[in-house]
């Protein structure tokens, strides 16, 4: 059995006056890979601080292994350095850059003979720490982490201009370069793309360290945990397994307590029962030794120790769309559609010539990296974003009901109930009663909308679309911030909602369980396929090794052409007229100029040094890169005629 790195010993901790937890105990071994799961608000994010040190318990102790360092990713990152980004990684290296620097120091002593021993001496020591801590490999473990967590691109961007979401990642990738022994996440999937994600699973499966990480993310606890705290009512269960393991013993666990309840209350009964009766019997026979053996049985009955009746199902947030009138058979229509930003002065090219036909009743997921403009899609359709090129139009009868990923409200200092009557339009009573199934209760209704969570944010804006007369709903990153049980209520509502559903989500078991077409967004190209994420996953990687099938043997030459196999076009289309063959062979050569203009350009960002002329060049090749996807889009398309 590995060896204990962490123990908590009867830990109690208090907030506002109400207890989180009391007298809790656990223990995390060396090696461990650890889930921790329970609703909003139940202290998951309390214990990670005390564990890292950020707060300290009321009672109680946390003892770690002598040597060893914990270090925790918060939800929201509180950086406000002035510093670029790649100086924020470096910081996670800062004891070997001490240890390098001096290491320099001696090579300059060593020139002088007097000072040669005792300079090499050292400098022998430091160096061999120096290759043990991992020094030499210091450059290729930050590019395989920024690469993995596709932060490349804001490598020379300040950290302060960053946004929420570019900040979580840059902290994470920080926090995985520092390889603390035990490295504690608090919901790190929030804003890392799918490819992120995958990435960030294979890394913590390979980890050296202990790892426990808070996530509502199901798919992302089923690959890489090994044991799950539960944490419930000021309590933590332990369950050995991955997260779909852990559910099917608690639920065998839960069945069990309840059996054990019930046999138990039919026991108290019986007690009850005797009790009444010897007392009556008693009474009537003027029998005082009846009444001693009534007092003795109630005596053993209160000092029983109780089952606490188990609670089978939480209380979930009571979602229920009532679509309206239906809306016209063609309900969303992309054509031919471009969209740029402009950052630092420099044109982005976020996707181009897009297509996207959404009818009556499909279930449509859009996904896809961050930045890549998923988000843009759902404003044009449901806020009128123009635009530069193309067309989006609306089908008749449509009614929207947008849920955006940064929902923000107009007025901070509004109520939660204020908030909520604005769109519902009904007396305070019905309000409470209203809001109550969305798990705002009592007193908490009159909350300012500025002191509330991620998840509770999310929780009225839901409220406020079930009051809405909608048929169609565009939801981006709709299961952010809530939990499990949460998101399972949203699944089952969303599965009886009998319009039409336009979806951006990194969430892969919420995918899978619900959209049956998916359009991956990439490098400005918008491809469509039939299935959910997981079929989409496999088809998507089938269409890219083709392609690169046919991509050039020497790029670096720029003047060889992609070698298609007429025999194989023929096989697989049946079709090859020398129309297409001209088009092809058009599509080929251009590719093959492009991927050399792309090799160029590669091998000037190398020598570059002007930090301005990087982030030009490196804008310049993701346009080049795009109109590449582009024309393997075109010669794709030419294929499959």
């Amino acid at each position: 059995m590995n060896m204990l790195l962490c123990t908590m010993d009867k830990m109690s901790k208090t907030w506002g006056g109400t207890p989180i937890f009391q007298n809790m105990s656990l223990e995390i071994h060396e090696g461990d890979r650890i889930g921790m799961v329970g609703p909003n608000g139940c202290g998951k994010t309390t214990l990670l601080k005390l564990l890292a040190g950020q707060e300290s318990p009321d009672h109680g102790t946390i003892h770690y292994k002598k040597g060893s360092q914990a270090a925790l990713l918060d939800q929201i990152p509180q950086n406000e350095q002035e510093i670029v980004v790649k100086d924020v990684l470096q910081e996670a290296f800062a004891d070997l850059s001490k240890m390098q620097e001096r290491m320099k120091e001696l090579e300059v002593l060593m020139a002088d003979p007097l000072a040669l021993d005792k300079a090499l001496k050292e400098y022998g020591m430091l160096q061999d720490a120096f290759a043990n801590l991992g020094g030499y490999e210091m450059d290729s473990n930050m590019s395989r982490v920024v690469s993995g967590l596709g932060i490349s691109h804001l490598l020379l961007n300040k950290f302060c201009h960053l946004s929420g979401g570019e900040r979580t990642k840059v902290c994470l990738a920080q926090l995985l370069l520092l390889k603390p022994d035990l490295l504690l996440l608090d919901e790190p999937t929030n804003h890392l793309d799918l490819n992120a994600v995958e990435w960030l699973e294979s890394y913590l499966q390979d980890y050296k360290g202990s790892v426990l990480v808070v996530s509502h993310d199901r798919y992302f606890l089923d690959r890489v945990v090994t044991k799950v705290f539960d944490m419930e009512g000021g309590v933590i269960d332990v369950y050995h397994g991955n997260y779909s393991n852990f559910i099917e013993e608690k639920e065998r666990n839960l069945l069990l307590e309840f059996a054990s309840y019930q046999e138990q209350q039919k026991k108290i009964k019986k007690m009850e029962e005797a009790i009444k009766r010897m007392r009556i019997w008693a009474a009537q026979a003027d029998n005082p030794k009846m009444f001693k053996r009534a007092a003795a049985m109630q005596k053993a009955l209160d000092r029983m120790d109780k089952v606490n009746r188990p609670v089978l199902e939480r209380k979930k947030i009571g979602l229920a769309f009532e679509a309206g009138d239906r809306s016209g058979k063609d309900v969303v229509m992309l054509e031919q559609v471009g969209k740029s930003f402009e950052r630092n002065g420099v044109t982005n090219l976020l996707f181009d010539n897009i297509h996207m036909l959404i009818r009556y009743q499909d279930f449509t997921a859009i996904v896809g990296e961050n930045g890549s403009g998923k988000s843009t899609i759902l404003k044009m359709i449901a806020s009128g974003l123009q635009p530069d090129r193309g067309s989006v139009k609306i089908g008749s009868g449509v009614k929207i009901g947008y849920l955006a990923q940064q929902d923000g409200f107009e007025d901070e200092e509004m109520t939660i109930i204020d908030a909520y009557r604005q769109v519902a339009m009904v007396e305070e009573g019905i309000a409470r009663g209203q809001l109550a199934k969305f798990l705002f209760y009592g007193a908490a209704v009159f909350r300012k909308l500025k002191s509330m969570s991620g998840g509770e944010r999310m929780r009225l804006r839901f409220a406020q679309l079930m009051v809405q007369d909608i048929n169609v709903l565009l939801l981006d990153e709709p299961t952010n911030h809530l939990d499990i049980d949460s998101r399972e209520a949203l699944e089952d509502t969303l599965k009886e909602f009998s319009g039409t559903v336009i979806c951006v989500s990194h969430d892969r078991y919420f995918l899978n369980k619900l959209f049956d077409v998916t359009y991956w967004l990439e490098h400005g190209k918008l491809t469509k396929y039939d299935g959910r994420y997981d079929e989409a996953r496999v088809k998507r990687e089938e269409l890219k090794q083709y392609v690169r099938s046919k991509q050039p043997e020497n790029p670096d030459t720029g003047s060889e052409k992609v070698n298609v196999d007429k025999s194989e076009i023929k096989h697989r289309l049946s079709k090859t007229t020398s129309v297409l063959e001209k088009q092809m062979n058009k599509l080929e050569m251009d590719i093959a100029l492009m991927e050399r203009k792309i090799v160029l350009l590669d091998e000037a960002m190398q020598i570059e040094a002007d930090n301005s002329k990087l982030v030009a060049m490196h804008n310049e090749k993701l346009l080049l890169e795009a109109e590449r996807e582009l024309m393997y889009q075109q010669l794709d398309t030419i294929l499959q005629d």
